[in-house]
């Protein structure tokens, strides 16, 4: 899995693996998800994060394993 934040898009991206992007869909105005062939989820963007999460701050990320 690989996370990017580009910060002049003010974009975040999930890429969740390497298969091939087939399709991509606007689930929401500024949520996008890009599906594989098998019609999996590989890729999850977001856009306008600033506005979304405003006293976010995108180079500090925390992740919970449980």
């Amino acid at each position: 899995m690989r996370l990017h934040y580009d910060k002049d898009a003010d974009a975040l991206y999930w890429r969740l693996d390497d298969s091939k992007i087939i399709e991509s869909e606007e689930v929401q105005p500024g949520m996008v998800l890009d599906f594989n062939d098998h019609g999996q989820v590989v890729g999850v963007e977001v856009l306008r994060v600033k506005s979304r999460v405003p006293h976010a701050n995108p180079r500090q990320l925390h992740f919970e394993v449980a």
